[in-house]
């Protein structure tokens, strides 16, 4: 698969039958070296968040054999790169191929989660009160179940390599992204939430409690601690101690937790 073009626009206003719109969708070719993040393609903004962008939709690709099929369709010859406002112009992508052969897309199943979807006993649901709300809405919120799992004596966080889900992602953040009144969780504020609450970081958690991503041999142990162990929560004492009398101060952030047992 090789990338044909770069593509990026600014959102516009347009007139279509009769109603003014402002869309991103006109994107045109790049010919300078740019920055993706996180969160899409410098240069390049979407006019619509609730649709488009955000961690799980930054940047979209389309495959240019499919140019010739809306060239076809529409009587006119389409060559130039960006034309369903794609961020990415590429070669060649089968889809009809991917569907058809996802099943041989395999991974081992593994230790820890990927947060979500989760599957947990409803009366073990309800004993830990679900997801906070303190991460509402936002990130943070799966990790912290996953603790207070944890808390509860949950030793088993299976991956299950045959459960594939196609997850559409941050809908509730870009439903709230541009209200005033709300501040979405983003990973970062979602996570000082966390080390706030547990007094370490999510990673920290992955890595030591779950061992995230390592393959799965069965329940879980409590953390072996190491000189690794140690050296790392150390840095997390430090990291929380920073936040909460530094940062958030007076809680100038609005970091706000409830209160729980760290032990």
């Amino acid at each position: 698969m090789k990338i044909l073009s770069i593509n990026v626009s600014e959102p516009q206003k347009v007139t279509f039958n009769g109603k003014e719109l402002i869309t991103s969708i006109y994107k045109k070719p790049v010919s300078n070296k740019v920055t993706v993040s996180s969160q899409g393609i410098e240069g390049d903004r979407q006019a619509d968040l609730t649709v488009h962008g955000g961690y799980d939709k930054a940047v979209y690709a389309y495959s240019y054999t499919h140019y010739q099929t809306w060239s076809e369709k529409l009587n006119s010859d389409f060559k130039e790169y960006g034309l369903v406002g794609e961020n990415l112009t590429i070669d060649d992508f089968d889809e009809e191929k991917f569907l058809n052969n996802y099943q041989d897309h395999n991974f081992y199943d593994f230790q820890g989660s990927t947060w979500a979807p989760h599957l947990i006993h409803k009366d073990i649901w309800n004993k830990v009160g679900g997801f906070s709300e303190e991460f509402y809405p936002g990130t943070g919120s799966d990790p912290d179940l996953n603790m207070k799992l944890w808390k509860n004596g949950i030793r088993i966080f299976k991956g299950i390599n045959d459960f594939k889900v196609y997850h559409f992602g941050s809908i509730v953040t870009r439903k709230y992204k541009d209200n005033p009144n709300i501040m979405t969780e983003t990973g970062s504020r979602g996570g000082k939430i966390f080390l706030l609450k547990w007094g370490f970081g999510i990673k920290f958690f992955k890595n030591f409690y779950l061992k995230s991503n390592t393959k799965y041999s069965g329940e879980l142990d409590k953390p072996a601690k190491n000189i690794s162990f140690f050296y790392n929560l150390l840095i997390n004492k430090i990291n929380y101690l920073y936040i909460k009398y530094i940062y958030n101060f007076k809680n100038k952030h609005n970091l706000k937790t409830y209160e729980t047992n760290k032990n």
